[in-house]
C-alpha cells in the first residue's frame, strides 16, 4: 500500500477540531493518514462547492482517493449524489509513444460509484487498466449541478483535476501548458465552456489523442481541437448533436488574433506553476501545426516536406525559431501602436455654439511631434462628436427622438487634409460647426470626441500610405468642451471595470477598424478628466447613441443595450462581475428614453419605438414577456413612442423593490 500527503488541507482543518496527520498507513483516528471526523455541522446550503483530492492509496496497483468537499464558509459538505471521477489518467513522457511526440495523456479508469463518509469526505474505489507508477496520474474529479440526497438543497457544478506521482504524493512533473486562468480571461469563471465542462484541464483529459484516434478524428484531439476554434484559418466549431464542425468561431478568432501568447502565457506575466507553459514552442508536432496551417499535408509532402511523424520536426523548428515566427506579428503591431499616441482639446466657440479640436501627437517618450511631418503616413484621422456624455442629445441620425445627428468628421484621409481641417503650430485644427449645447450645469453643456487613428505600417514601421498597404488602428483619445466654460460633465466611471474589458481584448486588438479608423483598448480609455476617472464609453456613446445606431432600435444599438445584447450573443459573458466593477444606479436619473425597436421597418412607416432607460437595460438581457410585463406593472413604457418613453423615464419604480448588487444583480429590498 502507497498513500499520499494531502496538498490543499487547510479545507479539511477548518471544517474539522481534531488533529490531523496525513502520511503514514492504517488507522482512522486521526493518525497516520486517514483523517478523523469533523465535530463541526454540515454545510445547510452550497452556492460554492469546493472540492480537493485529499488522499490517494494504492492496493495492487488499483486506487482508493478521498475527496473533501466544502461550502463557501468550509463546511463540510454532506450527501452529495451526482458525483464521480469522470477520468483518471496518466501521463505518457514526451517521446514515449513516437520520436518528436508531445507528452500525451492516456485515460486509465473512471468511477461512479463512492462512500459517503458523513464528514465532508468521499471515498472512491476505482478500477483502472494499465497503471504504471512510474508515471504521473491525474484524478478528473466532477459533481454536477444537482441536489443533495435530500431532494432539496441545490449544488452548483464543480470540477477538479488534480495530478499525482505514481505513488499517491506531489506529481514531480505534469502537462501545464495553457491555464484554466487564462480561459477565464475571457470565459466566465465557474460557467461551462462546452457541454457542461469548465476547466481546460478536464477537456485534456478527455480529449486526448487515442480517444480522437478511436473515433477516426484527428481533429478532435485536444491540442488540435482548442486551435481550431480560436484561429482565424479554420475557425471550427464542433456541434454537440451532429459531431460536424461549423464556422461559427468569429469571435474568438477576433479576439485571439492568431497571438500564440494570448493563451501561452509565460510564468513572469502572472502566471504561476506552469512547468510546461513554453511547450508549444519546444516540441512542434503534425497534429498542432495542422490545426492552424491547413494547407499542408505531411504525408502527401503538400505545403512542407513529406515526413510520416514528428520524429524531424525540432530539427528545423527549434523553439526560437517557432516563438519568433508565432509572435512576430503580434510584436510588430505592438511596436507601431506604442510609437504615437495623441492628446486633443475641445473648445467652445461661444459666437456660434460650434467647438474647435485640436490634436497633437506625440512619440513614445511623449515628446510632441510635428502633424506635417506625420501626416503622409497617416490614413486616417476621426473625429465623433456628440453633446451630453451621459445621455446624448445627437442622435447616430437625425430622428424623432434626437433632433440632430451626431458630427462624424474625418480630419486626414489617405496622407491628406479633409474636411477643412488644418494644421497650426504642428497641430491637427477643425472646426465641428454648429452644436446644440444645452444650459450651463447640464449635461448638455459639455460636448466631447471620441478621435480616432489609423496610421500605414509595414511590419514594426510606419510608411508613407499608398493604394494597399497595411493599417493599424492605434490608441484613441477622448476630449471634452462647455459652451458655459464650466467643468466638463463626464460619463459615470464607477460601473464598467475597464480592467475586465482589456483582459479579454487585449492592447492589440482593433474595434470597429474598417467601419470607423478603429481604436485599441490601452490607457487613453482610462484617465482622470476634471478630477475624475473616464473610461472610453464616453467615446462609445457619440455613436451608440439613445437613438440606437445605423439600424435605429433594431439592434439595441444605444450602449446601455448594446454591450449586453454584444457580448450575450456570444456566450462569453455570463456573470456580471466579469464587466461591472458595481452597479451606478444613480446613472438612470440623467437618462431618458431608449429605442428598442422599429415599427415597420424598411417599410413607408418606418418608425423607432422607445423604452424607459431601466426597463430597457434589464430587457437588454432579461427578454421573457414575463419581465416586460412586470416593468410595465412598476411605470415602465416599452415599445412605445418617443415622448411617452420619454416623459415616464423618471417615473419607473424599478428600484423600490429592486436594489440589484455586483454580488447579486436579482437582489431585491427586504
Amino acid at each position: 500500500m502507497m498513500n499520499v500527503k494531502n496538498n490543499k488541507f487547510a479545507l479539511l482543518l477548518a471544517a474539522s477540531a481534531v488533529s490531523m496527520a496525513l502520511t503514514g498507513c492504517g488507522g482512522d483516528d486521526g493518525t497516520d493518514g486517514n483523517p478523523g471526523k469533523p465535530d463541526g455541522p454540515a454545510a445547510e446550503y452550497i452556492n460554492t462547492l469546493n472540492l480537493d483530492v485529499t488522499k490517494v492509496t494504492y492496493v495492487d496497483g488499483m486506487p482508493s482517493i478521498e475527496v473533501f468537499a466544502t461550502n463557501e464558509e468550509d463546511l463540510p459538505v454532506v450527501g452529495l449524489k451526482d458525483f464521480e471521477v469522470k477520468k483518471v489518467a496518466q501521463l505518457l513522457p514526451q517521446g514515449s509513444t513516437g520520436a518528436g511526440d508531445n507528452a500525451q495523456w492516456q485515460v486509465i479508469g473512471s468511477q461512479k460509484t463512492f462512500i459517503d463518509n458523513q464528514d465532508g469526505s468521499y471515498t472512491f474505489n476505482i478500477e483502472v487498466e494499465g497503471y504504471n507508477s512510474a508515471l504521473t496520474q491525474r484524478y478528473n474529479v466532477i459533481a454536477k449541478a444537482s441536489t443533495l440526497l435530500d431532494g432539496v438543497t441545490s449544488v452548483p457544478q464543480a470540477e477538479i483535476a488534480e495530478d499525482f506521482s505514481g505513488e499517491g504524493y506531489e506529481a514531480t512533473y505534469t502537462k501545464d501548458i495553457v491555464s484554466t486562468a487564462s480561459c477565464n480571461a475571457c470565459h466566465a469563471e465557474g460557467e461551462k465552456i462546452y457541454h457542461s465542462y469548465m476547466t481546460q484541464e478536464t477537456c485534456a483529459t478527455c480529449h486526448t489523442k487515442e480517444y480522437a484516434e478511436e473515433r477516426g478524428k484527428p481533429e478532435i484531439e485536444w491540442s488540435h481541437l482548442i486551435h481550431n476554434v480560436h484561429n482565424s484559418a479554420k475557425g471550427y466549431k464542433a456541434d454537440r448533436d451532429t459531431g460536424e464542425f461549423t464556422k461559427d468561431a468569429v469571435t474568438a478568432q477576433h479576439i485571439v488574433q492568431n497571438n500564440c501568447t494570448n493563451c501561452h502565457v509565460a510564468p513572469e506575466d502572472g502566471t504561476e506553476g506552469l512547468t510546461e507553459w513554453g511547450n508549444w514552442t519546444r516540441v512542434p508536432t503534425m497534429e498542432t501545426c495542422t490545426s492552424c496551417h491547413v494547407n499542408i499535408d505531411f504525408e502527401a509532402g503538400q505545403g512542407h516536406s513529406q515526413q510520416a511523424d514528428n520524429s524531424n520536426c525540432v530539427a528545423c523548428h527549434n523553439a526560437s525559431w517557432t516563438e519568433e515566427l508565432h509572435t512576430e506579428d503580434a510584436l510588430q503591431k505592438k511596436a507601431v501602436i506604442d510609437q504615437i499616441g495623441m492628446n486633443a482639446t475641445l473648445t467652445a466657440v461661444q459666437d456660434d455654439k460650434s467647438a474647435n479640436l485640436t490634436i497633437s501627437f506625440t512619440d513614445s517618450a511623449g515628446n510632441v511631434l510635428d502633424a506635417t511631418t506625420l501626416l503622409p503616413k497617416i490614413k486616417r484621422v476621426e473625429s465623433l462628436i456628440n453633446v451630453g456624455p451621459n445621455f446624448p442629445i445627437m442622435g447616430y441620425k437625425a430622428s424623432p427622438g434626437n433632433g440632430e445627428a451626431h458630427v462624424s468628421l474625418d480630419l486626414v484621409l489617405s496622407g491628406e487634409l479633409a474636411n477643412n481641417a488644418e494644421i497650426a503650430d504642428g497641430n491637427l485644427v477643425i472646426n465641428t460647426g454648429v452644436l446644440p449645447f444645452g444650459a450651463a450645469g447640464t449635461d448638455a453643456d459639455t460636448a466631447f470626441s471620441f478621435i480616432g487613428l489609423e496610421v500605414c505600417s509595414d511590419g514594426a514601421e510606419l510608411i508613407n500610405c499608398a493604394e494597399g498597404v497595411a493599417t493599424t488602428s492605434m490608441k484613441a483619445e477622448l476630449a471634452h468642451g462647455t459652451l458655459s466654460g464650466e467643468a466638463a460633465s463626464v460619463r459615470h466611471t464607477d460601473s464598467v471595470n475597464f480592467a475586465a474589458c482589456e483582459s479579454c481584448h487585449g492592447t492589440e486588438w482593433e474595434l470597429h477598424k474598417g467601419y470607423h479608423a478603429g481604436f485599441v483598448m490601452t490607457e487613453q480609455l482610462g484617465r482622470e478628466v476634471n478630477g475624475q476617472m473616464t473610461v472610453g464609453v464616453d467615446g462609445c456613446v457619440a455613436c451608440h447613441t439613445p437613438d440606437g445606431t445605423y439600424a435605429k432600435g433594431a439592434n439595441k444599438g444605444a450602449l446601455e443595450m448594446k454591450l449586453h445584447v454584444v457580448h450575450g450573443e456570444q456566450g462569453i459573458i455570463k456573470d456580471c462581475t466579469q464587466c461591472h466593477n458595481d452597479f451606478n444606479l444613480d446613472a438612470f436619473k440623467v437618462k431618458g428614453a431608449l429605442a428598442t425597436s422599429v415599427f415597420d421597418q424598411y417599410g413607408p412607416n418606418e418608425e423607432s419605438l422607445y423604452t424607459t432607460p431601466i426597463a430597457a437595460t434589464c430587457t437588454s438581457c432579461h427578454k421573457e414577456d414575463s419581465t416586460k410585463l412586470h416593468a410595465v406593472g412598476q411605470g415602465a413604457i416599452i415599445d412605445g413612442s418617443y415622448e411617452a418613453a420619454n416623459d415616464a423615464a423618471q417615473l419607473e419604480t424599478c428600484f423600490f423593490c429592486h436594489n440589484p448588487a455586483i454580488s447579486d444583480h436579482t437582489q431585491v429590498k427586504m
